[in-house]
């Protein structure tokens, strides 16, 4: 896109990557799990919901997929399971445990600030900018579109489209950067926006849709 004026970023496993140690703290440390076997899940999670998306049949949130498998591979008991797995998808759905950030964050967002108007849309719970500003990157953005606030979550276009009008800004001018395809890359897509993976957990290697595993890639790949 040659009119590319606008980067619209998502928070979770974008910006800002999950606190294990606060969301898993219903579990025992000892049966914490790595980052691998976490990327892990997130990667079988992923193709789960993504197909269920795409076949319009999500019975389930992302999370309460994840959790599922997670504590099906520790074997816990069928009734502490579902006990287990309510407060461990409250946790995650907290977005003051979405409190880590990678090295190098801030610095990215100043360069790609410097070039591009940056923003940010968040399925959050109201209170993602509070966990910005901790995290000392609130000041990065033009605006932040909470679906907490707003009142309607991705992939719905109604949450990009007032995210655009924060910014006064065209859908066709704009590119949307999140980690969940069915989420992200389709709803920013459905809502006339470009869009890039933001793909860490390496879910969507197979994948033609432009995608990057880093904000040093995603700075190169803007300059492509």
């Amino acid at each position: 896109m040659s009119d590319r004026r606008v980067i619209f970023f998502d928070v979770g496993n974008t910006l800002l990557f999950p606190n294990r140690a606060t969301m898993l703290a219903p579990i025992a440390s000892h049966c914490h799990p790595t980052l691998e076997h976490w990327q892990a899940l997130e990667r079988r999670t992923k193709a789960e919901f993504d197909q269920g998306m795409q076949a319009g049949r999500v019975d389930h949130g992302f999370w309460w997929t994840f959790h599922t498998y997670l504590l099906t591979e520790l074997a816990e008991d069928a009734g502490i399971r579902d006990a287990l797995r309510q407060e461990l998808v409250r946790n995650t759905q907290d977005s003051a445990n979405w409190d880590q950030i990678l090295p190098g964050t801030r610095e990215a967002l100043d360069r790609i600030g410097a070039q591009f108007r940056i923003a940010v849309i968040s399925n959050a719970d109201g209170k993602i900018e509070e966990v910005l500003s901790r995290c000392g990157i609130a000041d990065c953005f033009e605006s932040i579109t909470d679906s907490g606030i707003v009142g309607v979550e991705k992939p719905r276009p109604e949450i990009f489209e007032a995210a655009l009008r924060t910014m006064n800004a065209r859908a066709d001018e704009s590119l949307y950067v999140g980690d969940v395809y069915s989420v992200d890359y389709v709803g920013a897509r459905n809502a006339g926006m470009e869009a890039v993976l933001f793909d860490v957990a390496g879910a969507y290697r197979h994948r033609h849709e432009p995608r990057v595993e880093s904000v040093e890639q995603l700075e190169t790949w803007l300059r492509q």
